[in-house]
């Protein structure tokens, strides 16, 4: 696990260098999901403070067992980086400091009950659409300003930014270089949702350089995953690993 994070470390500060940025801007989102809890408070340990899961279940089940850890000055943040169905919505509003996947109107307002009722605020990155797959959620960029002005007036939440992940069938620079674009749009109206969550395991130098703030990675840090085989149209967040190779679920 040390050697994977200096790896990952090393590459984002790498490609910060390549293009002017300073890797303090960039946030690095630990993608736990399928790994025990002991993972996470390894990697916590370890000084990565940013944990990221797909599944409210597993999630909120991490995010109780290091419960210990809420009284240290930098504890663990989660982050919801997964679709969100909106009857998952409340318990998510319980734990997660960042929803990277706000897509539509009527999980806006569910998170907002969600976050009201636990006396939280919660953060949203709107998931853009790059290539227009249902499957893998987004909301077409012709409605990027209407879910911010949603988002912005819903009590309990604050509008953080963007968040996208890359098609498979055209170059991650093009598709982020997108998004980049879609990004100062939003922030032009909001100057306040400055955060930009793209990049994986594969593409993260493309992500860095397209202006990126979080960065989501896991197999590259916890290595690759075994999925169990189960019928059906593919995950739709799979991404590529280091070597291009086809990983599922977000990496």
């Amino acid at each position: 696990m040390e050697a994977g994070l200096r790896a990952v470390t090393g590459r984002i500060e790498a490609a910060a260098a390549a293009c002017g940025r300073d890797p303090r801007d960039i946030t690095l989102v630990a993608v736990t999901k399928t790994r025990p809890a002991s993972d996470a408070r390894l990697l916590h340990g370890l000084g990565v403070g940013h944990m990221g899961e797909n599944h409210d279940r597993e999630a909120a089940a991490k995010a109780a067992d290091l419960a210990d850890l809420a009284d240290l000055a930098e504890p663990p943040q989660w982050h919801f980086v997964g679709s969100l169905q909106r009857n998952k919505a409340a318990s998510v509003a319980r734990y997660a400091a960042l929803v990277h996947s706000v897509d539509r109107p009527a999980l806006v307002t569910a998170l907002s009950r969600g976050a009201q009722n636990a006396g939280r605020t919660v953060s949203c990155l709107l998931q853009v659409s790059l290539d227009g797959d249902p499957r893998r959620g987004g909301v077409p960029a012709e409605g990027l300003g209407a879910l911010a002005e949603a988002v912005a007036d819903a009590p309990g939440l604050r509008l953080a930014g963007v968040m996208a992940v890359a098609p498979l069938t055209e170059p991650a620079d093009a598709a982020f270089a997108r998004l980049a674009g879609l990004a100062g749009r939003l922030r032009a109206d909001h100057p306040a949702a400055t955060a930009v969550s793209a990049g994986m395991s594969g593409d993260l130098e493309a992500a860095v350089a397209a202006g990126a703030t979080h960065l989501r990675v896991g197999s590259a840090l916890l290595g690759a995953r075994a999925y169990p085989a189960r019928p059906g149209p593919p995950d739709p967040y799979v991404s590529r690993d280091t070597h291009g190779t086809l990983l599922g679920g977000a990496a």
